[in-house]
């Protein structure tokens, strides 16, 4: 399982890919995202000293991507906050977890490590921001429909 703070950013960072482009606020971000706007401020200040986002102050402001959303796995954004699911840690304790120290679960924590390194690695931002897009677009749907209105069309 990814920290809350990894959690966050990659929602965040979703969203940031989405606007194409264009700086987005951390206020919108948190609002779109539901992530209390001073912790996003602080997950995108680490994310911005990783080289994952570029921030810019003042009119025409906010933040966008570093990369092209596509050149950004999710392992990235969870080495750049340094998430305990990156860890090599064994999962009994705090040791390393290694072959020489194998413990009643190593077998099992190796096999679900690799398979997490691989989602995470396999992943790109592109991918949740196209999920976000999705999700936004339902939201979308349900609200107009919920009202008696047409459908839209989706923006993906």
């Amino acid at each position: 399982m990814l920290s809350q703070a990894s959690g966050y950013a990659i929602s965040a960072m979703g969203h940031i890919a989405a606007a194409g482009g264009k700086p987005v606020l951390i206020k919108e971000i948190a609002e779109a995202a539901a992530i209390p706007g001073p912790y996003l401020g602080k997950i995108i200040n680490a994310l911005a000293k990783r080289g994952l986002v570029n921030t810019q102050r003042g009119v025409g402001g906010g933040v966008t991507l570093a990369r092209a959303a596509t050149e950004i796995c999710l392992k990235d954004v969870c080495i750049a906050l340094d998430d305990p699911a990156c860890k090599t840690f064994c999962m009994l304790g705090t040791a390393e977890c290694s072959d020489a120290r194998a413990c009643p679960a190593h077998k099992f924590w190796t096999q679900h490590r690799t398979k997490l390194y691989s989602f995470l690695e396999s992943t790109s931002v592109a991918d949740i921001a196209a999920f976000e897009s999705r999700r936004r677009w339902r939201a979308e749907v349900d609200a107009i429909t919920a009202d008696g209105g047409a459908t839209p069309s989706p923006a993906v």
